[in-house]
């Protein structure tokens, strides 16, 4: 089952950079976090709430259930704290929904609608894949944004993830 040893793999990934992200930015000042950049995602703090919704749409996507967003991201955007807190329960969740997954079901197709409107389909294993893939995306954008106030952002390189934090799954 190398595909599933894959997804269980970087959904714990995932967790880990997203935890040492935050904890990272945890020791700035709120405005660096909520102060607007010139990039696409806005401020840190609205990157990170976008990867948090965006989570939440493919979460209900999985479980076949609506998910009340008409918008990638929220008009409010939650404290760092509080987006932190969330962002680890999401986390902890699809680490468990990926190590329950059977191979049947990681193929399973599962219809879906995007947000922006339009119909699409996705096996659950790519819907992970996607969510992973996602994040990271977004934890490069903040990453790029606390280099511009002369941060410099923790590592989240697969590789240290493997060496350094999960043990069962390095490369034998």
């Amino acid at each position: 089952m190398p595909v599933l040893r894959n997804i269980r793999m970087l959904t714990r990934y995932s967790a880990w950079a997203n935890q040492r992200l935050f904890v990272a930015l945890t020791g700035l000042a709120e405005d660096d976090v909520t102060a607007p950049r010139s990039e696409g995602a806005g401020s840190m703090i609205k990157a990170l709430n976008h990867s948090y919704v965006v989570d939440q749409i493919w979460q209900a996507h999985l479980l076949g259930k609506a998910h009340g967003f008409s918008a990638r991201n929220t008009d409010t955007l939650p404290s760092l704290s509080e987006l932190q807190a969330a962002q680890h329960q999401i986390d902890d969740w699809y680490v468990a929904y990926a190590d329950k997954l059977s191979e049947k079901a990681y193929a399973e197709v599962v219809d879906f609608e995007f947000i922006g409107g339009g119909l699409g389909a996705m096996s659950r294993g790519d819907m992970l894949l996607h969510i992973v893939n996602h994040k990271t995306y977004h934890r490069g954008f903040v990453a790029q944004m606390l280099y511009q106030i002369s941060q410099r952002p923790p590592v989240m390189d697969l590789p240290v993830f493997l060496r350094d934090a999960f043990e069962e799954f390095k490369v034998q």
